[in-house]
């Protein structure tokens, strides 16, 4: 996506839509006038305790014990000495890892980007919360990844979305679609995937905290119902999926403009491929190219683009019954 202040993930959006209040009844309490005002600034609002919550709520639901792996990055430090740097990492029973890096300011730019990967012996799908907030705007992609393809692979969305859809219609009407979205990027997303923009308000916000803390249960839910593959076979699939996603994010991520700038390229690079993605060494030995060789230039480089295929989703491309109506998807 890609924003339009320094962060990338999707190619060029349209003008940002408010976030609409007229139905929070549907899924929220009641909240005050005072709560629905917009906030000038986003310094007074911090992600930390979305964190809080996926932690305290997996250390309820499993064994959930601290990975060394943050230790070879929990001292980088931002060149601008303002910026904060969190960096937390975690492994349990069926979790491969569960990480949090998260990025706060003194500009009011803040940044979470939390997800858990589960271990290949589960093929559950992969929990990711990525949020961007500027004192005028926030940039949310909030999902649970599919790790085989839900569009052809109507047993594997069935199986994990088919009652997540009511969750999903809830949350689309709360947070409406966020604009353009490449055919690239949609494959790596589910029907029930928040892809949204709004304006700061105290209101907007308790939506996504909301909204993170429904489909982090959601996923832990799953967790909690996923059996170990049985089938080696199975589980080399498993191992190979995850590895494609790993690739394709360490690649693109969206994180890397953000992290040049505060830690510089080299350590950026570092904490992207092996901490943000970690997996891309032990999970498989395919390159970006052998998965994507579509983006393979004449000089055998990588493309830098975004988007090879062209066509992008102004609408979200899901109807109510989790169907995918794009035209023309490759």
């Amino acid at each position: 996506m890609e924003f339009s202040t320094s962060l990338s993930f999707f190619p060029t959006l349209s003008k940002p839509p408010l976030l609409h209040t007229s139905r929070v009844s549907i899924s929220l309490h009641r909240c005050s006038r005072r709560n629905t005002r917009p906030l000038t600034e986003a310094s007074g609002f911090s992600y930390q305790k979305f964190v809080h919550f996926a932690l305290d709520e997996t250390k309820r639901r499993t064994h959930l014990v601290s990975s060394p792996l943050k230790d070879n990055f929990i001292s980088s430090i931002p060149m601008d000495g303002k910026t904060q740097l969190q960096i937390l990492s975690f492994e349990a029973p069926k979790i491969r890892l569960l990480r949090s890096l998260c990025v706060e300011g003194n500009d009011t730019m803040k940044v979470l980007d939390f997800a858990a990967f589960p271990k290949p012996e589960f093929d559950l799908p992969i929990f990711c919360a990525n949020f961007f907030t500027t004192a005028s705007t926030n940039i949310v992609v909030l999902d649970l990844n599919p790790l085989h393809d839900v569009i052809s692979r109507r047993d594997y969305k069935e199986k994990y979305y088919k009652s997540l859809l009511p969750l999903g219609l809830k949350y689309a009407e709360l947070l409406p679609w966020g604009g353009k979205i490449t055919s690239e990027s949609l494959r790596f997303f589910s029907p029930i995937v928040i892809w949204t923009r709004f304006s700061p308000s105290e209101f907007n916000y308790e939506v996504l905290y909301s909204a993170f803390k429904d489909y982090f249960k959601a996923w832990l839910d799953l967790m909690d119902l996923a059996g170990e593959e049985a089938s080696d076979d199975q589980i080399l699939l498993n191992c190979e999926a995850q590895h494609r996603y790993l690739a394709w994010r360490a690649e693109k991520d969206p994180g890397h403009r953000v992290l040049n700038k505060l830690i510089g390229e080299a350590n950026a690079k570092d904490l992207v491929r092996n901490f943000l993605f970690n997996g891309i060494d032990e999970l498989g030995s395919k390159t970006f190219l052998d998965y994507f060789p579509e983006y393979r230039c004449e000089d055998g480089t990588v493309n830098e683009k975004r988007s090879i295929i062209g066509k992008s989703f102004d609408h979200r491309p899901w109807d109510a019954a989790g169907e995918f109506v794009g035209n023309n998807f490759r």
